[in-house]
């Protein structure tokens, strides 16, 4: 049995690959140690998925704020001794870091101890964490072709790269649809149409649904799922005004707690092109339209999304086109036709996202198996 250290942090694009990494290790009789911050999202997932987390506390450098460098150099070497002590207690095999500063002091430490790191980069754009890690890493594993270009220049001499793919929980490949129709009252031959916006929801995808409420309800088969995010609740609600009659088929909510279910349920989603949104509809053979979020860091939501689109699996609308007559007739015509969708579910079946978890794993146990008689 191998010991993997891994680190991830902030927001669940980057937990969520991370803990569907742990879970194939541990389907495979392998150990997982997690490391992170108590106060973040990390904080609460990482237990709940029955994993222990070894606590950090770390601050990234604001190079706007100068005077900011001196806490974070403290905080950073208060985590490496931390990291430090725990690998010297049970040291790892290898250690895997998907992003986010809070990667630096188990990278770091576990590089100086001799054991072998990998770098996981969720986006098509590379984070500065993973680059400025990047050059001392046994390996570095991309979600997107396009983020290969991103680590020109940073790359160690040996250090080895792999397109693996973003990996995709268990709980969402092996959603339920059956059992998602069931607890909203959705007919098992009704579609439906999945809105989200990302965890923070999407103003502009809101006010598109709100607008649009009555020609989707007048498709007299249609059942709609719509995840507003929690600050965009209230005044989608208001703006909606649903009658109970149209409350049974509209499903309204701030979150959307069992996605894998809804997913699996669903025969169309709206959607921004987050990493981890795009790699998820992808593994379930999901057709989409997607709508990149457009003050997105060097626009790599379109890139995401292209990924997809590209493929013929999704279809690529502007932010700014939502309110638009011919977003409204793609969408509608897009709802009507079950063969083209059928098509599209076969293209994203073919990007082969399902395989992501294992493929990483292989990847990490075989660095953990090359480094082995050097660490011995």
């Amino acid at each position: 049995m191998a010991l993997v250290a891994i680190a991830a942090g902030g927001t669940a694009g980057h937990v969520n690959p991370a803990l569907a990494l742990a879970e194939e290790l541990t389907r495979r009789g392998e150990d997982v140690l997690f490391f992170g911050q108590e106060a973040k999202l990390e904080g609460r997932l990482v237990p709940e998925a029955g994993f222990e987390l070894v606590p950090l506390t770390i601050r990234g450098f604001d190079r706007s704020k100068p005077w900011t460098a001196v806490s974070a150099a403290t905080k950073l070497m208060k985590a490496k001794k931390a990291v430090r002590k725990a690998i010297d207690e049970r040291p790892p095999a290898v250690a895997v870091g998907f992003g986010a500063y809070v990667e630096v002091p188990l990278l770091s430490e576990c590089d100086r101890a001799g054991i072998p790191t990998l770098i996981h980069e969720q986006n098509s754009v590379v984070g500065l964490a993973n680059r400025m890690m990047a050059k001392r890493a046994y390996e570095v594993c991309i979600s997107f072709p396009q983020a290969k270009a991103g680590f020109e220049g940073s790359l160690g001499p040996h250090t080895k790269l792999a397109f693996t793919g973003n990996p995709v929980r268990r709980s969402v490949i092996e959603g339920n649809g059956a059992r998602a129709r069931e607890s909203r009252g959705i007919p098992a031959d009704a579609e439906v149409l999945v809105c989200f916006g990302g965890s923070l929801g999407a103003v502009a995808i809101n006010d598109a649904l709100v607008g649009l409420k009555e020609r989707l309800l007048s498709l007299p088969n249609l059942h709609v799922i719509h995840a507003t995010g929690a600050e965009g609740y209230d005044a989608t609600a208001a703006a909606l005004t649903l009658t109970p009659e149209e409350e049974a088929r509209w499903h309204l909510s701030a979150y959307v707690d069992d996605m894998g279910d809804v997913l699996a349920a669903s025969d169309l989603a709206l959607c921004r092109a987050g990493a981890s949104s795009v790699a998820e509809l992808a593994a379930v053979a999901l057709p989409a339209i997607l709508v990149p979020y457009p003050h997105a860091t060097a626009d790599h939501q379109r890139v995401n999304a292209a990924w997809l689109a590209d493929a013929g699996a999704a279809r690529i609308v502007d932010n700014d086109d939502l309110a638009k007559e011919a977003f409204a007739n793609e969408l509608v015509e897009l709802l009507e036709d079950a063969p083209e969708r059928k098509e599209m579910a076969k293209a994203a079946a073919s990007l082969g996202s399902a395989k992501a978890a294992s493929l990483l794993a292989d990847e990490v146990l075989a660095a953990a198996a090359d480094a082995a008689p050097r660490l011995h």
